[in-house]
């Protein structure tokens, strides 16, 4: 898993927060050296983009794309009525050189799909009755709970699902909140595969590598 720092600061872009140095639109994508996951072709609701983060050199390090329902940040108003599941792709690295060279990255393993989509359903989350001051108490501490969770993908938190990558039969971890769920595998194909998404069950889903990211444009 990468140092907490440098996932936490991209975990934003995964939810299409804050612009990262990957940005928005479909450039960020069409630079990426591995490939995007999505839902395949069972899945025949609206398909957009989100956002794609890179490393300080501009290397293309993961992204998401989503799918059904946008969704609202307000979990109040969008309960029982939104319908989207967002598909995480994360490039499979080893340790490596940090871009200014002062340091080290972790390798990015299914512990960093789990943190990044796990960070992208808490941005979309606001309990109900709880006010502006009080969410970032909130927001910090499910923070702190969500990378203890993906950091122990074996505790009793999470289950096991099998679920179709490229055809294939893949083992996912998988854990639901009040808020929505959150699972994450590798394709084997040179990528970790997160997804997280609400009012829209993980079971029955699949996933495919895109074979032409302009379908989400």
């Amino acid at each position: 898993m990468e140092t907490r720092s440098r996932v936490g600061a991209q975990a934003s872009t995964v939810a299409g927060g804050r612009p990262a140095a990957g940005g928005r639109g479909i450039d960020g994508y069409l630079r990426a050296h591995f490939p995007w996951y999505g839902l395949d072709e069972a899945f025949t609701g609206p398909r957009w983009l989100m956002q794609v983060a890179a490393s300080g050199d501009g290397a293309v390090e993961h992204g998401s794309l989503g799918h059904g329902d946008e969704p609202s940040v307000r979990y109040e108003a969008a309960e029982d009525k939104e319908r989207f599941a967002v598909v995480v792709t994360v490039a499979d690295q080893p340790v490596r050189d940090s871009a200014d060279g002062t340091g080290l990255l972790d390798a990015t393993t299914v512990s960093s799909a789990a943190w990044l989509a796990g960070m992208g359903l808490l941005s979309y989350t606001w309990p109900l009755q709880m006010d502006h001051n009080l969410r970032d108490n909130w927001l910090e501490q499910q923070t702190e709970t969500a990378w203890v969770l993906a950091d122990d993908l074996e505790s009793p938190a999470w289950s096991t699902l099998q679920l179709p990558v490229d055809g294939e039969a893949v083992t996912f971890h998988y854990r639901e909140s009040e808020f929505g769920w959150v699972l994450a595998g590798s394709s084997g194909h040179g990528v970790h595969i997160g997804a997280y998404g609400r009012g829209m069950s993980a079971y029955g889903l699949g996933f495919s590598a895109v074979e032409d990211i302009a379908d989400y444009a």
